[in-house]
């Protein structure tokens, strides 16, 4: 009994200890735990948007109209951030704003992910023609702008918010595809891959148990710091009016709304832009902190 309980006691199942080193690595990283906190906090807002705000974020009341912030002249606390050229609560529309920005980040990126992941697998796995014609199709795609692409996209099945979700998926998915493709090509050279093949594992098998999971802490360190540029290029998109329609509140529409009231009202424009630049901040310090800790090659000098 004794001689087996040391081995029990420094044994721990695989999450556990994953999840161990993931805790113990954020909490020594200033960088990343305040990325970390500051993501916890958006995601919190997006998800309590409706007891944080107070007002309904499309109710317009003309006595708000043009309402300075709490920390201006004849602010009041009844409108923190003020109101808009409607009467409408900005504080209130900057907290539901947040759930147009997480949900289009988080089903872009994961829709990219997806597709250009399995894309990329095929490609650099079987190689020939369909590694040549996969390629070419995303050597061609990024040869323009991602969020040129984006936008020619929306121009030819209109505005909206799936359209928007549709047309940043297809302008991501390359990226994706390219990174899995160059390991992939190293993946299947390698001699556990060959071993599958001789007793008899098929193509897929291996390419969803042994490729695509050795190449997931790359893709995941990606994904995150895409997110945070699918956070700005749908603000860009919903200022040009070709994202999420009124009357849903949108960072970037909020923004547009107040681009010609800058200089009397700049309160319109003030709290959408700050919650943009926060949101992008955090997840730019929480990626390069998953960089660092899962993908130490890609690690900045």
């Amino acid at each position: 009994m004794s001689a087996t309980s040391p081995a029990s006691v420094e044994s721990l199942d695989p999450p556990v200890a994953a999840g161990r080193r993931f805790v113990s690595e954020l909490v020594r990283n200033p960088k990343g735990l305040t990325g970390f906190v500051l993501i916890f906090g958006v995601v919190f807002i997006a998800i309590f948007a409706p007891m944080l705000a107070g007002h309904d974020p499309t109710r317009q009341v003309l006595e708000a109209r043009f309402l300075p912030p709490v920390f201006a002249e004849d602010g009041t606390w009844g409108h923190i951030l003020g109101g808009d050229n409607l009467g409408r609560d900005i504080l209130a529309r900057v907290l539901y704003g947040s759930r147009t920005s997480i949900l289009v980040a988080l089903l872009v990126v994961f829709n990219a992910m997806v597709v250009g992941s399995i894309l990329g697998a095929i490609a650099g796995y079987f190689g020939g023609l369909l590694d040549a014609v996969i390629m070419r199709i995303a050597d061609f795609q990024l040869s323009f702008p991602f969020i040129l692409v984006a936008i020619l996209m929306l121009a030819i099945v209109g505005p909206g918010f799936w359209t928007m979700v549709f047309a940043l998926s297809v302008a991501l998915w390359v990226r994706f595809a390219r990174l899995v493709r160059g390991e992939t090509l190293k993946i299947r050279e390698l001699e556990y891959i060959q071993a599958a093949k001789s007793i008899g594992v098929g193509h897929v098998a291996i390419i969803f148990s042994h490729v695509i999971p050795n190449v997931l802490p790359t893709i995941i360190v990606i994904a995150t710091f895409d997110v945070a540029e699918v956070v700005i290029a749908e603000a860009a998109i919903s200022f040009l009016g070709l994202g999420t329609q009124p009357p849903t509140p949108s960072w970037g529409m909020m923004i547009s709304e107040g681009r010609n009231y800058l200089f009397e009202n700049y309160w319109m424009a003030l709290g959408p832009g700050i919650a943009i630049m926060t949101t992008s901040i955090a997840i730019n310090l929480f990626g390069d902190f998953l960089r660092d800790t899962y993908d130490p090659r890609q690690e900045r000098l």
